[in-house]
Parts: structure tokens; C-alpha cells; sequence
């Protein structure tokens, strides 16, 4: 069996710390900076190489590794428990830096910026969540509440909760979203349906339903950009 060739001995220009020290973080492949979080391999691979396998497992999508947990990492040779937390947990600051920079927007402008808040918040479920998002009469931000949480094919909805929610908090505006573990953003029958029972509750109360987003891997889909609000 060929030996590996430890980090150590590679060229300092090669090596992800170094590299990241002289050239920036920016120069770092994907691989690498998992690396630097696994610290070392296993007897027969580098920590890039080790790296390098787990991206593949997850056909090197970031996304797709964020939704591995810490135990999953663990199947890998080399990765321990204390390896797969950091890991694990490093995509979660990721995660919550990009939902952050997005909150201080306040102001709902369009589907987007629906997409960019809940993406990240999403992206790494493996099963439906549903939402609604409360905001005034200028479209700025008064709340955002998860409703229900269900499984990898749907979610129980209560219209008489989310009412509750918007009047308590003097809506003046909803927009609902969740998501589609599949990645598949087209809306069901149950989508629509639900949709259609919210709108005509909300407007007994004078609140408008603004719009349904459903959230994919990378993708979404808007009931309002694509007039589906009847």
C-alpha cells in the first residue's frame, strides 16, 4: 500500500494554512478549508484528501453537506466526533451570518428577498417547514413566525394560528413560505388550496396576502410573480 504524503511535507505554497495565511482565504478550495477544519486525515489519507471525500459524497455541494449531520460524518475513517461537531458547526455560523446580513434589510421588496432570507434558513431541512412573515403597511418587517413543522412530504397548517398571529400583531400585509425538501419548487394541489383558504381569511380582515413562496435547494417559486393569487 502507497504511504501518504503528510501535509507536512508538501510545499508551504500547497499547504491550506499557509496558503490561507499568505494568499488569503479566497485562494482556499472548497476542500481545503474543510481541511482546516479536520486538522489531520486518517493513516492512509491527507486532511484534503479525507476532504475531498466527503465532498463527493455529497457531489460536492455545499448545501448537500450542510444537511449531513454530525453522526453522518462519522462514518467517514479519520473523522471523530469532535471533527464532525466543528464541521457541522462551522455551516451553521455560514448559515447564520447569511440569514443575519439579511435580516438588517428589513424592508420586503420583492420575492428575492423572501428567497434570501429563508434559503439559508431552509436549505438544510429535511422536512417541511411553513412560515409567515408579518409586515406593516410600508412592507417592513414586523415579524416572522414558523406555524408548523412536518415531514418530508408536507405539514399540518392551522388558518385559525395564523390569523391569531397577524391580528395580534396588526398585520397589515402576509407572505407565506415553505419549503420542498425534494428541491422540486412546483406547488401541489395542497399548496394552492391552503393558499387560496389563507387569502380569503385574511381578507375578511382586511390583510393582504402578498404572496406564497416556495423554497427549493437553489430555487424558488413565487404565487405572486407567477399570478397564481387568485
Amino acid at each position: 500500500m502507497k504511504k501518504k504524503k503528510s501535509i507536512k511535507n508538501w510545499s508551504k505554497s500547497d499547504r491550506p494554512r499557509e496558503k490561507l495565511m499568505n494568499k488569503g482565504i479566497e485562494s482556499l478550495s472548497d476542500s481545503e478549508l474543510i481541511a482546516i477544519l479536520l486538522g489531520s486525515g486518517n493513516n492512509n489519507q491527507s486532511a484534503v484528501d479525507l476532504a475531498r471525500d466527503v465532498l463527493d459524497s455529497c457531489e460536492n455541494n455545499l448545501n448537500a453537506l450542510g444537511k449531513q449531520t454530525y453522526t453522518d460524518l462519522m462514518s467517514f475513517r479519520g473523522i471523530g466526533e469532535a471533527k464532525a461537531i466543528s464541521i457541522v458547526a462551522a455551516l451553521e455560523l455560514g448559515k447564520r451570518r447569511k440569514i443575519q446580513d439579511v435580516i438588517s434589510q428589513k424592508k420586503i421588496t420583492s420575492s428575492k428577498d423572501i428567497f434570501n432570507y429563508f434559503q439559508p434558513l431552509l436549505v438544510d431541512k429535511n422536512f417541511e417547514e411553513f412560515w409567515i412573515v408579518l409586515l406593516n403597511n410600508s412592507n417592513i418587517i414586523i415579524d416572522i413566525i414558523r406555524t408548523s413543522q412536518g415531514g418530508t412530504t408536507g405539514t399540518v397548517i392551522d388558518i385559525k394560528l395564523i390569523m391569531k398571529d397577524a391580528l395580534n400583531r396588526l398585520a397589515q400585509g402576509i407572505i407565506l413560505v415553505h419549503n420542498h425538501p425534494s428541491g422540486n419548487i412546483k406547488p401541489s394541489n395542497s399548496d394552492i388550496k391552503i393558499t387560496n383558504k389563507i387569502k380569503q381569511a385574511a381578507a375578511f380582515f382586511d390583510i393582504n396576502l402578498l404572496d406564497h413562496v416556495i423554497i427549493g435547494n437553489s430555487t424558488y417559486f413565487s404565487f405572486a410573480d407567477e399570478d397564481h393569487l387568485l
